[in-house]
């Protein structure tokens, strides 16, 4: 997870004094572009989250549709890799072993010095360095060396061969003369980044906003807008608001706020179908969630159906693993209603009895644990809530607190978290990290530590294995122990809504990743945009 909420009360007050003075995040008096007629060269979009850094190396726009950077492949609006810095997809040799690039002729960082074929293995290279702090490494797990032939062609040769590893050369390419002389991890690099994508960086105001001008060297063409700006809004009633001022061109909404918006002429909603699921952490080092038992009928008692309903006012579906059912992967009939009567014999059978408040009770222990979510998520927060109720009906109690990152982070190894997840792209980019029992407790990976050596042997299987039906058998193999074992309670897979301010064309959606407002939404290809005539 390379972005998360920001963090405190006084960045929620200090975003409200925004509105109040309705200034546009561009800064001046003049054209930063709100929806009320702004410049049509430039844009303000509200978004909930920041990057922690802006450096490819520390795992900034590894899944592409960074502006900053490029990488040697790109995905369109269907998902399908393209060339970006390379001039064709890969050629694959040696039985799936090697993979060879050839980098497009003429294309310069935004410090006018060429890209070259060092660029691309200096970028490799530094990020599998077990001395970088890279969370994302074990995605390129594969790779066994990087080295160029010529300044423009690159190979790549696998330890095995890895079916999706086309998919993960999108990964954004530095250069090396000027990140090559710091520190990765600790250098100037990742907030003052040099790229070769269609924006450069012209300013960044921690917590409240950064800005983006186009890179007159961008291989691509001239982008048409000139200026953007992500202003960095937590609280999902106040980015609504100051759409609604005009202090900002566009927004991503929770559906309930997205909803206002219907019947304004001026702007348009846009609906991006995801993988970007909710689901409950269950750590097992909780002497109540680290139950299976426990973990088996809150699986059993929740209501997903009513959380997509009520919540979500239609926009998603019932996420019962970590696929959503249109996925090709989906493993079919694990999809499962509400069960309260399982859920209550699931805890008989294992000892948890009901106490005279109706909550179990085992050898002295209550059947009570605490599940935190993120200050200002109000969809997260009523994700929380319906748990929690839906808990209750089988003998559980949940705690439901709020509390900033800061907090939550330091909790995740025995305490719930409403989490967000999901991975476009292959089932191996979201799943191995999400569940492979080595990744247990690394950062944001296998947050709840779950261990089950089936799914470990599933996720080693598909990620290792070219052929697709041993891949099928082997993701339908875990989705199943996953409803055995369940080290998460799937909640709701998630639509992203977006308004915008209706001035531009050229607007499309892409399938998304749990990652999404800042390098995702109607904006992921804005230099493409057209001005509207």
């Amino acid at each position: 997870m390379t972005t998360r909420r920001i963090r405190g009360a006084a960045l929620v007050a200090a975003a409200v004094t925004g509105v109040a003075a309705c200034s546009a995040p561009g800064g001046g008096s003049g054209g930063s572009g709100g929806s009320g007629g702004g410049a049509a060269d430039s844009v303000v979009i509200g978004v909930a989250s920041e990057p922690d850094t802006l450096s490819p190396l520390l795992g900034y726009g590894k899944d592409g549709n960074s502006k900053i950077f490029d990488g040697l492949l790109a995905r369109d609006a269907r998902l399908t890799l393209k060339p970006a810095l390379a001039t064709a997809l890969p050629r694959i040799g040696d039985g799936g072993l090697t993979y060879s690039y050839t980098l497009r002729k003429g294309v310069e960082f935004s410090d006018g010095k060429p890209l070259t074929s060092a660029d691309v293995v200096y970028t490799y290279n530094t990020i599998l360095d077990a001395k970088t702090n890279n969370s994302a490494r074990s995605e390129l797990d594969a790779v066994r060396s990087v080295r160029a032939d010529g300044d423009d062609k690159v190979v790549f040769t696998l330890k095995y061969p890895y079916a999706p590893f086309a998919g993960r050369t999108v990964l954004p390419i530095v250069p090396e003369h000027i990140a090559g002389k710091q520190d990765p991890n600790t250098g100037s690099f990742n907030t003052e980044p040099v790229g070769t994508g269609p924006y450069v960086l012209a300013g960044w105001r921690k917590g409240e906003k950064l800005t983006f001008k186009a890179n007159p060297r961008y291989w691509g063409g001239a982008p048409k807008v000139k200026t953007f700006t992500m202003a960095i809004v937590e609280d999902d009633d106040v980015r609504a608001t100051r759409l609604r001022s005009g202090d900002l061109d566009g927004a991503i909404l929770p559906p309930n706020l997205a909803a206002t918006f219907k019947t304004d002429k001026g702007r348009r909603t846009y609906d991006a179908k995801s993988y970007d699921y909710r689901t409950v952490t269950l750590p097992t080092a909780n002497k109540v969630t680290g139950d299976r038992a426990i973990r088996q009928a809150l699986d059993a008692a929740v209501d997903r159906e009513a959380m997509v309903d009520k919540i979500l006012d239609g926009a998603g579906r019932p996420a019962y693993g970590p696929l959503p059912v249109d996925d090709p992967w989906f493993a079919r009939d694990v999809e499962r209603p509400q069960d309260l009567a399982a859920a209550r014999k699931i805890l008989d059978t294992a000892g948890w009895k009901p106490a005279a408040d109706g909550i179990r009770a085992r050898n002295g222990a209550r059947a009570g644990f605490t599940l935190l979510y993120p200050s200002g998520d109000k969809v997260r927060q009523d994700h929380a809530l319906a748990y929690a109720s839906d808990a209750k009906k089988a003998g559980i109690d949940v705690k439901v607190e709020s509390a900033t990152w800061e907090v939550i982070e330091p909790r995740m190894g025995k305490d719930a978290v409403l989490a967000g997840f999901g991975s476009t792209g292959d089932p191996d980019y979201g799943l191995y990290t999400m569940l492979h029992s080595s990744l247990a407790g690394d950062g944001f990976n296998n947050m709840g530590r779950y261990d089950n050596p089936a799914v470990d042997q599933a996720l080693d299987t598909g990620r290792r294995s070219q052929d697709r039906t041993v891949r099928e058998t082997a993701y339908d193999t875990l989705q199943r122990e996953l409803v055995k074992d369940p080290g998460y309670t799937f909640l709701t897979h998630i639509d992203h809504l977006y308004v915008l301010a209706d001035r531009w064309d050229g607007l499309t959606t892409q399938l998304e990743p749990h990652e999404h407002g800042f390098a995702s939404g109607p904006w992921w290809n804005i230099e493409a945009w057209q001005p509207k005539k």
